[in-house]
């Protein structure tokens, strides 16, 4: 036999209690989160809050002093998205047990929440076993500039290139 009607609506409440408890809670430790990140150079390190702002910025050792305007940018932007695409899997721990919640209790499906659609790839990127990444290639590319020698070996200097060989 089901249930009388009053015993299934005080079960009811408690469960949205308890609900109501749990997303206050999680609601409370996203306010006050924040992660910090650090380029793979080590030479910045930023901090961004639960919604990905950037709320601090730090460039480490002075070696951002050695390094052209795009491979600093490039070094950033790193640090950032690596500390957002941390972010965003905190709030996706965070928040999915609520969004799984349903009257009856847990269920198996995520009830059309998309995590991907709502952070993109920042929860798959920025992982050393994925791969190089769009910054990580860059900085490559930046470095490789860097190290072209100015002089062939042997050589007085760089080559006219009006001058044929002779």
């Amino acid at each position: 036999m089901s249930q009388p009607i009053e015993q299934r609506v005080a079960q009811a409440m408690a469960h949205l209690k308890a609900t109501e408890e749990a997303v206050a809670k999680a609601q409370s430790e996203l306010n006050a989160a924040s992660v910090t990140a650090r380029s793979a150079d080590r030479s910045v390190r930023v901090t961004v809050g639960a919604k990905g702002e950037l709320t601090s910025l730090e460039f480490l050792d002075g070696k951002y002093r050695a390094m052209a305007a795009a491979q600093l940018s490039a070094t950033v932007l790193e640090a950032v998205n690596t500390a957002r695409a941390d972010m965003a899997r905190r709030v996706v721990e965070t928040l999915d047990p609520l969004v799984r919640m349903s009257a009856q209790g847990t269920v198996p499906e995520r009830m059309g929440v998309d995590w991907d659609s709502i952070f993109g790839s920042m929860l798959s990127e920025n992982s050393v076993a994925q791969g190089p990444t769009a910054m990580s290639r860059l900085r490559d590319e930046i470095h490789e500039d860097e190290e072209e020698p100015t002089a062939p070996p042997g050589g007085r200097g760089v080559p006219n290139k009006r001058q044929g060989s002779a």
